[in-house]
């Protein structure tokens, strides 16, 4: 039989050990996400993206279709850094709803692939979705090379309050819909792929933190997931419709109609596994605290 005092040194190491483990697991989950890491922005020092394998530069346009009247950095007075406002220092604030879009390219900041694609997109907002968005729908985030219908992944709040939050990820228009008639939002095939949310957790004084997990896209097997503060909200399986990009067309769109605070965008080259999403959502400093 062990003494007390051997009995205590005995549970003192053993909760060490556990402690060292917890340490190491943790630290390796970083690392991982560090390695899959594709592009991320702060909004610390300006526009331009902390961390990209691509482009690292914002872009604003007057339309979408005017890619050529491109103008590199931030152009649009009613979208501005607020100093001290972010998740973790700085963030970006959208004032009103105004023409015009601001987007970071995707060649290279997103791994896209023909035949199977994988990844996740992570960020936090700060608004209340029923007094701050003005009438009509609202993307905080959009990624596609044509719209929001043709081969994208999105986000958006619907047009009317109670506003729902709706995590869209859209195949080829030209198979999923070849004979278009009417609008989008009154063809049932159109809204069987969307993932949405009722009272979502939005609020101006707390952050929201969304991340779309997406894999096998491209294949039989597609799959994309919704989780809000590090919880699961809703999936859709079964994903078959192609995603077929040019690339060097493609852009990461952000703030589409929104109006509030918007941080911490993070794109990574792969699916992640739940207990990398609940990291993220914990991270002390943010993802800048991978690098």
């Amino acid at each position: 039989m062990l003494s007390p005092k051997s009995t205590i040194s005995f549970l003192f190491i053993c909760t060490s050990l556990i402690i060292s483990l917890s340490s190491c697991q943790n630290d390796t989950t970083k690392e991982d996400l560090k390695t899959a890491l594709t592009f991320y922005t702060s909004f610390d020092k300006g526009v331009d993206a902390d961390f990209a394998l691509g482009d690292q530069r914002l872009y604003t346009v007057p339309n979408r279709k005017a890619r050529d009247s491109a103008q590199i950095g931030l152009h649009k007075p009613d979208i501005r850094i607020a100093k001290n406002e972010g998740l973790y220092g700085d963030g970006l604030l959208f004032t009103e709803r105004s023409k015009g879009n601001i987007y970071y390219p995707s060649k290279d900041n997103i791994a896209y692939s023909k035949t199977d694609w994988s990844g996740a997109i992570s960020f936090w907002l700060k608004l209340d979705p029923a007094t701050d968005l003005e009438p009509g729908y609202c993307d905080p985030i959009q990624i596609t090379d044509v719209s929001y219908n043709d081969a994208a992944i999105w986000v958006d709040f619907t047009k009317e309050n109670p506003r729902d939050f709706r995590l869209g990820v859209i195949g080829d228009r030209n198979v999923w819909n070849p004979n278009p008639e009417g609008p989008d939002n009154e063809n049932p095939i159109f809204n069987k792929r969307l993932t949405g949310v009722k009272n979502p957790p939005f609020s101006k004084e707390e952050w929201t933190h969304i991340l779309i997990n997406f894999s096998n896209l491209n294949t039989e097997n597609g799959k994309a997931s919704l989780y809000m503060n590090g919880e699961l909200k809703g999936t859709r399986s079964t994903i078959t419709t192609p995603f077929t990009w040019d690339l060097d067309a493609s852009n990461i769109y952000i703030g589409l109609g929104y109006i509030g605070l918007l941080d911490e965008l993070s794109i990574f080259n792969r699916s992640l596994t739940n207990k990398e999403i609940s990291t993220i959502y914990a991270l002390e400093n943010g993802v800048h605290s991978l690098l």
